[in-house]
């Protein structure tokens, strides 16, 4: 048996797997509120005891919403340090590995099917190219795709926290709004749950909003999509097509950063969840508006991950490959 967690800011997903040649059988899975533990080892205890092993575990792996330096760990929205060694000495497992939430993402890519992608551009898939995953939810993440010796091989990032790039006069009034709030602007002050808030603060700024009355509700960001989606609030509508619109070019910067002609998969749990404004226009517009690069870039096939335990495959894919040394 195989190991494999998906540890975010809001929730963590953990999960036994069958090792197999490619793709790990899922024996058993458990969703977590990440903010009632006091630790990932108290979390790991609670899984055990829910899904108690049936047979020695060969090796773990978890993907962590935070930047992995020397096996270890910092959490960049909760209060956690995880370390490969306390997991390995309290698991009694020999093989044990963290990977940026983005890292592990982006290790499912190869074993996706096809059903649980969605199109936006077809592209013309480069087999020989490079790839990237982009995720917007809880907060913003990045990643890279580089192929080596016929595989993809992630390299993490943290993209999310670059400077977000204003293109219209209306993101420059956004960016001012920002840094004079925070100090600067980043990228997931935008692209992230808690930067929906943001864009509907700013598009409502002089003006209440009948739909949405609580912006410290955990519940805000998903209130103002559907308020978005439903044309209920034309507030709320221009914030998600800002933040569509802000995605698909944060999604085509990160293709030219890594020439990523193998394509670009959007990932996180924003995406899923808004799937008519994805594929309104805005976003795949904004994605080609990068003369002269804009012809390169319709050769990018782009594509929307449907499946949300996306994360978790890519743990289990890892802890997979670390069972057979």
């Amino acid at each position: 048996m195989v190991l494999a967690g998906d540890v975010g800011g809001t929730k963590t997903l953990l999960g036994l797997f069958e090792p197999s040649a490619r793709r790990p059988t899922p024996v058993a899975t458990r969703s977590y509120e990440t903010t009632a533990f006091s630790s990932f080892l108290e979390m790991l205890d609670a899984f055990r005891r829910d899904v108690p092993p049936s047979a020695r575990l060969r090796a773990a792996a978890f993907g962590v919403a935070g930047p992995v330096v020397h096996d270890r760990a910092k959490l960049t929205n909760v209060g956690w340090t995880i370390a490969a060694a306390d997991i390995r000495s309290h698991l009694d497992t020999p093989h044990v590995e963290l990977l940026n939430d983005l890292a592990s993402m982006a290790r499912s890519i190869e074993v996706l099917t096809p059903e649980e992608l969605l199109v936006l551009q077809e592209g013309m898939p480069d087999d020989e190219a490079s790839a990237a995953v982009i995720a917007a939810g809880t907060g913003m993440g990045q990643a890279f795709l580089h192929r080596r010796n016929g595989r993809l091989l992630p390299s993490p990032s943290e993209g999310g926290h670059a400077d977000f790039a204003a293109r219209t006069d209306r993101e420059l009034e956004l960016v001012r709004m920002l840094r004079d709030r925070d100090g600067r602007a980043e990228v997931e002050q935008v692209l992230s749950g808690p930067g929906l808030v943001n864009l509907h603060r700013f598009t409502h700024r002089g003006g209440e909003c009948e739909i949405v009355t609580d912006l410290d509700s955990p519940d805000a960001p998903a209130a103002v999509s559907q308020a978005g989606l439903g044309g209920r609030c034309q507030g709320c509508a221009e914030a998600l097509r800002m933040f569509v619109s802000a995605y698909g070019a944060e999604a085509g910067n990160l293709a030219l950063r890594g020439l990523a002609l193998g394509g670009i998969f959007v990932g996180g749990g924003i995406a899923p969840k808004i799937l008519p404004a994805m594929r309104s226009g805005g976003f795949m517009k904004a994605f080609l508006d990068k003369a002269p690069m804009a012809d390169m870039l319709t050769r990018v096939p782009v594509k929307v991950i449907l499946n949300a335990e996306s994360g978790l495959i890519g743990a289990a894919t890892r802890a997979n490959e670390l069972a057979q040394r």
